[in-house]
């Protein structure tokens, strides 16, 4: 059971600390895809929530009118949307609020980077279309739905991720996968899967071990917390995406 709530937000547009990133902007605090390596629940200690990552979600529902405020006294940059949430999380088709800024973000001078789990990006296709700098990411961490229910248990299928990326592709919007954290994964097959639908491709580790260490342990999986191991996944994950530019964060 997910705690949703309404909040008023003072600002949206937040300075970024992502390199190339100027600047940020999370419609939602929380997130209802759960997932246990989760890095963004330090965001806990801003909101005064006690509750587990991914059973709360505090709607921004004034954040496209703020946001409009706020692109007013800044210049030229690119947004990030999200970093500490996802956009398309379950959440937003109650509320529309990273519609909304999209729909705000459209006349101003800022390219758009979007990042998300979420087929429901697709929804906006018609808003993605008037942009003249927007990139669309997906992130896709392994190719094994099983492995994706242990460690991003509200997040959508990985198939459906996919199926995004190529439907975006062939809107003709700029896309990109995120392939991180690693999870246990065939690297040669989620190249094979997402190479044919994306313009690049981030990939990066698991960062956060201490989180997630138990789910390896009780799966047997313990080989992918082996930093050896890991390296060797990566190069030949980044090897099997030939001639599509591979950035290692």
């Amino acid at each position: 059971m997910v705690r949703l709530q309404e909040r008023f937000a003072k600002s949206v547009l937040t300075r970024s600390q992502i390199p190339g990133v100027d600047y940020c902007v999370n419609p939602y605090t929380g997130c209802m895809h759960a997932c246990r390596y989760c890095y963004a629940d330090f965001m806990k200690r801003f909101t005064g929530h006690k509750e587990r990552w991914g059973s709360f979600v505090d709607a921004k529902v004034n954040a496209p009118g703020v946001l409009a405020k706020e692109l007013k006294r800044k210049g030229e940059g690119n947004v990030m949307i999200s970093s500490v949430t996802d956009p398309y999380q379950p959440a937003e088709k109650r509320y529309r609020i990273t519609r909304g800024c999209l729909e705000v973000l459209i006349p101003s001078r800022f390219s758009v980077q979007i990042l998300t789990k979420s087929p429901l990006v697709l929804r906006d296709l018609d808003l993605l279309r008037k942009f003249d700098d927007i990139a669309v990411g997906i992130t896709v961490t392994t190719d094994d739905d099983g492995v994706r229910k242990v460690f991003e248990p509200g997040a959508p299928p990985i198939e459906e991720r996919i199926e995004a990326l190529k439907k975006l592709r062939d809107a003709g919007v700029s896309t990109y996968a995120f392939v991180g954290p690693v999870l246990p994964m065939n690297p040669e097959q989620v190249a094979a899967a997402i190479g044919p639908h994306v313009e690049s491709v981030l990939i990066d580790r698991m960062n956060y071990t201490a989180k997630t260490a138990g789910l390896y342990l009780s799966r047997k999986l313990t080989l992918w917390l082996d930093d050896d191991f890991i390296h060797d996944v990566i190069g030949r994950l980044a090897a099997a995406f030939d001639g599509i530019p591979v950035e290692l964060c």
